[in-house]
């Protein structure tokens, strides 16, 4: 049977970005120019070339008390604005314009003084980076969301650095594990384990399962990773062999757990070869669609289903045998069987469906 009305196919994101928005606040008060806001690094990019250093503001002036007020405001950042940067804005709004006296050195020229005795509050807004593929596998496996683990060279000397990309090698947790896995995996870009680990990752914090590493997961993960928080759940995979007869191997930890007989689809839809990350689950539901032979079909009572490719989803089905297709493009398999491997399909899973 099939399952092609009730989920549709999603696509899978190219990019894993982080777009964080900060603000540096300078307040003129009382005469005195005062730092009141901070800057956040900026990630490393996954190019291999060295990341920019982090922007920070080195100095400002007029600083100290009394400031008079014709005096110009400026900031000398850490490194070089890029060409395109916004700059400040005061509030409240003086007359005048920023000049730029060198690429990391900004001056307010006013038309006009400052006006005694009032606080003026200078905001510059920034977008961070964005984050590499390479820094969020290094930060999914030290936290155990990938079934590899990663030793870095040398600990981050400071927190500012979490972000960047870590000098360090990647290992697989287990021993013999089935070549299916092993071919999947390429640090530094993306990959379906990655994106299966991001959707496992968000499900547990609360987050949208959609597998984008933006700015929330970025946030939970290196909160998690200062916390030492990591992953509370076994990492498991599924294959699905439609070789005769057609089986599904679960394992748990890197170790066979379940083996059960299956069905998957007959010629007119089957079952497509891949790997896919489980997306949606119900206890029970009902599927509905169109058989090859142009029929539609409306299932209830559809129990243990874990949808992982379009209308494709592991699930129990009645029917008077199993181990060769008979399905509509799902992988079915007995009632009590999909029972228990649905505990062991949370939303993240992936499975592999092969020949």
């Amino acid at each position: 049977m099939a399952s092609g009305d009730h989920a549709r196919k999603r696509k899978r994101p190219r990019a894993w970005i982080i777009a964080a928005v900060g603000a540096l606040v300078l307040a003129v008060a009382a005469g005195g120019l005062v730092l009141a806001g901070h800057l956040r690094d900026a990630p490393a990019s996954a190019t291999g070339t060295a990341p920019p250093e982090p922007l920070s503001v080195v100095a400002v002036s007029p600083s100290g008390a009394n400031v008079a007020a014709g005096t110009p405001i400026t900031i000398q950042f850490s490194t070089d604005l890029a060409p395109d940067s916004p700059l400040p804005t005061l509030s409240p709004a003086i007359a005048g314009t920023w000049a730029v006296l060198s690429p990391s050195l900004i001056q307010y020229q006013a038309a006009g003084p400052l006006v005694p005795g009032t606080t003026e509050t200078v905001t510059s807004q920034f977008t961070v980076a964005q984050g590499s593929t390479l820094r969020l596998q290094q930060l999914l496996a030290e936290l155990g969301y990938l079934p590899l683990t990663f030793t870095p060279t040398a600990p981050v000397t400071s927190p500012t650095q979490e972000g960047n990309d870590q000098p360090g090698t990647f290992s697989w947790r287990w021993a013999d594990q089935p070549t299916s896995l092993l071919s999947l995996w390429s640090p530094g870009t993306d990959n379906v384990v990655t994106h299966g680990a991001v959707m496992d990752f968000e499900s547990q914090h609360g987050l949208k399962t959609d597998g984008i590493a933006g700015p929330a997961v970025w946030t939970d993960l290196l909160a998690d990773v200062q916390a030492g928080h990591g992953d509370p759940l076994s990492w498991d995979y599924v294959v699905v062999s439609q070789s005769r007869p057609e089986t599904a191997t679960v394992y748990q930890n890197g170790a066979v757990v379940y083996h059960t007989l299956v069905n998957t689809g007959v010629p007119g839809a089957p079952t497509e070869n891949g790997t896919w990350p489980v997306f949606a689950r119900y206890t029970v539901t009902t599927m509905s669609g169109t058989n090859p032979d142009g029929s539609h079909y409306v299932d209830p009572g559809i129990p243990w289903v874990s949808y992982f490719h379009g209308g494709d989803a592991l699930h129990g089905f009645v029917r008077p045998g199993y181990g060769y297709p008979q399905s509509d493009g799902c992988v079915e398999m007995p009632p009590g069987n999909a029972q228990v491997v649905y505990p062991l399909t949370p939303l993240g899973t992936l499975v592999t469906v092969e020949a």
